[in-house]
């Protein structure tokens, strides 16, 4: 009982002396000692233009209203802070002990301007000096005035802050260095700071230019990261549709940072214009964006990532990339391994992005839906790229070695080694969009399958074997129609054995008879042979030579690449069976891809016959000409050997038996007149 009793009197009497604390607390006195004890912690002045009363609730302390916190020199005349009101509160144990200690702050409607110097420093860091703290005697009535200068010598204690609170506050921040105008308004923030060597964490939601955002932060040393050193921190921020994670070691002084980063950005647009940038333009196939790995930034704003894991829509790419935004754009370099790459543009919903947009088949002809390439002017970039595959609007490919290069939204993809329909495809492809886009390339196709290919680009079912090929091309355009319709290039194309599915060649040219059609019919060859130029989305070709084991062709015409048309004429050059009279009848080609149209050339046909006659009829002339120089050559030799007395050598002309016989003749008569001499 007796312990009760000396409880109770024990807490009434701390009762007593709490509410007489309360009743004589010099308001003004503690003001003073407040000022005096930040700007010994800080070295920035801390001034209280209206009132100063006492406070009950939610604190113990004092209420001052016209706050100002000053800036250093450099940064102007104008104050760094200003608030309406700040409520203070105090350490109960200590007031009990005589000692006062500001435990919690309150800001209402602060108003605050950070500036950063060109130089980097900012006005945000102090000169953290520990602060003095009163003699421990309790309070007077005589100490109500100002310090007087013969006053003890104080004793120092780290300045601290149980608890900070901003409400409704407004926040700008100027960076000379890089040229950004931050503005926050509705800020509500709390900082808890419990030694300014220790610990702290901060709590803020608000509107950075016109986008919410809601931030939390932690660090094990409040003072070294105020200052610009570098300490643990901890960082979660969600603001116009990204979630950025850190975990780390950074410092404000130039945002260096070594740490962990997670971040998920489905608006960089929205998240450019929050921090006061322009840019950010990023094709909705590749949304979200996303980033995990260990991270670096230095002083000078270069960002090395390592075991990073990107992804961008339905693009998963791992590895490792420094990007330096110091110039005109952000470079990236890096190396990268991935899944399927998706580059096909929002209108390519197919495999192949033929007729695609347009609602229709693949008769139509080629995508007209616009192809969105201002991804290539966003940065510069020397990447290396290992991928599963490829989509494009144009086709998919495999296995992919590819080296990108991007300067000022020139993009050259150097294929190293691509899988394509069970062969290999090497050389360089290019994408320029600096003033429109063109497409061009120098390509080497070895051992393709064609008629997945054709397939798949062209939706042709109706040829099939391997493949060789050798291609230089350029097309211009912001369409694949475009572009399909602008091609110009040259090439050669080597195929293995392989079928034409859709009618029977040699069938045809044997019996003179067009039935031979339908998905039933084959020409089967053992290889096909050529080259070609392009023009205007033209390719012509004029030395096609197939070899089969019923036939064997030529054929020269046109392939209208953009038009999906044939014009193409094959030519018979031998046939089986003794049918001669169908050697040489040509075969014409002609119509869409999908549906074309066989016939023979008639007019051919009656043209080599008249040929065939008329080198008929030269030979019958030849012959008898050569019949009758026969008699006449008979008849000569005939005089020469009655008259001269000599016969024709074999092989001799007759002209040289008659000079023969002549010279003998001549030879005869001198002898003659000489005797015989």
């Amino acid at each position: 009982m007796r312990l009760i009793k000396a409880l109770i009197a024990m807490v009434l009497g701390l009762v007593v002396l709490i509410g007489a604390v309360l009743l004589l607390m010099p308001t003004e006195r503690i003001a003073n000692i407040a000022a005096q004890q930040f700007e010994a912690a800080t070295g920035r002045s801390l001034s209280f233009g209206g009132t100063m009363r006492p406070s009950f609730y939610p604190v113990i302390g004092a209420r001052a209203q016209a706050v100002s916190i000053g800036n250093p020199d450099w940064a102007g005349p104008g104050p760094m802070l200003t608030a309406e009101e700040m409520d203070i509160g105090l350490d109960l144990a200590a007031l009990i002990r005589g000692e006062i200690q500001i435990e919690r702050i309150v800001l209402q409607a602060p108003d605050l301007h950070l500036r950063r110097h060109a130089d980097g420093r900012g006005n945000w860091q102090f000169d953290m000096a520990p602060a003095p703290r009163q003699s421990d005697s309790a309070p007077t009535q005589a100490d109500s005035a100002a310090p007087q200068a013969d006053s003890a010598p104080p004793r120092t204690r780290q300045f601290s802050l149980a608890e900070a609170q901003i409400r409704d506050g407004r926040l700008r921040f100027e960076d000379a260095q890089s040229g950004a105008d931050l503005q926050v308004t509705d800020l509500d923030a709390v900082l808890h700071l419990p030694a300014l060597d220790g610990p702290a964490e901060l709590a803020a939601t608000g509107q950075l230019n016109g986008h919410g955002f809601d931030l939390t932060a932690r660090t094990n040393h409040a003072a070294r990261f105020l200052d610009g050193g570098v300490s643990e921190l901890e960082l979660d921020l969600t603001a116009a549709g990204a979630t950025i994670a850190y975990a780390g070691r950074a410092g404000l002084d130039g945002l260096v940072g070594e740490g962990m980063l997670q971040a998920t950005i489905s608006q960089p647009r929205a998240l450019m214009q929050m921090l006061g940038q322009s840019g950010g333009d990023v094709p909705p196939s590749y949304l979200p964006l996303s980033l995990t790995g260990q991270v670096t930034r230095t002083r000078d704003g270069r960002l090395y990532a390592r075991d990073s894991q990107i992804r961008a829509g339905g693009l998963h790419l791992a590895g490792a990339a420094d990007l330096d935004p110091s110039g005109d754009r952000p470079r990236l370099t890096g190396q990268f391994t991935g899944d399927v790459l998706d580059l096909r543009s929002s209108g390519a919903s197919g495999p192949s992005g033929a007729g695609q947009g347009q609602g229709q088949g693949a008769a139509t002809g080629w995508s007209r839906a616009p192809i969105d390439a201002s991804a290539l002017g966003l940065f510069d970039a020397d990447v290396t790229l290992r991928l599963a595959g490829v989509r494009t609007d144009v086709t998919t490919v495999g296995r992919s070695n590819i080296g990108v290069a991007i300067d000022r939204a020139r993009a050259v993809f150097t294929l190293r080694e691509v899988a394509l329909f069970g062969g290999n495809l090497t050389g360089e492809f290019v994408m320029n969009n600096r003033s429109g886009l063109s497409v061009g390339g120098n390509l080497r196709a070895r051992d393709i399958d064609l008629l997945p290919l054709l397939q798949e680009l062209a939706d042709y079912r109706r040829l099939q074997g391997a493949a060789n090929a050798d291609l230089q091309f350029l097309g211009v355009g912001n369409t694949l129609h475009d572009i399909m319709n602008s091609l110009r290039g040259e090439g050669a194309l080597r195929l293995s054995q392989g079928e034409i599915i859709g009618f029977d060649l040699a069938g045809m040219l044997r019996n003179l008879d067009m039935s031979y059609m339908g998905d039933q019919n084959r020409t089967v060859y053992n290889s096909v042979t050529g080259t070609f130029t392009i023009s205007d989305g033209v390719l012509r070709n004029d030395d096609l030579r197939l070899e089969a084991r019923r036939v064997t062709v030529t054929g020269r015409g046109n392939v209208g690449l953009g038009q999906r048309t044939l014009d193409y004429r094959i030519i018979p050059a031998a046939l089986p069976d003794g049918a001669e009279e169908a050697l040489r009848v040509p075969l014409m080609i002609t119509g869409p891809w999908d549906a074309p149209r066989f016939r023979l050339d008639l007019e051919a046909l009656a043209q080599e016959r008249l040929r065939v006659e008329q080198e008929r009829l030269e030979e019958m002339a030849r012959e008898e000409a050569r019949r009758l120089e026969e008699r006449g050559r008979a008849q000569i030799e005939e005089r020469l050997r009655q008259e001269l007395g000599v016969e024709a050598e074999e092989g001799e002309r007759v002209q040289d038996t008659l000079r023969r016989g002549i010279e003998q003749e001549i030879g005869n008569r001198l002898r003659g007149l000489l005797g015989g001499n």
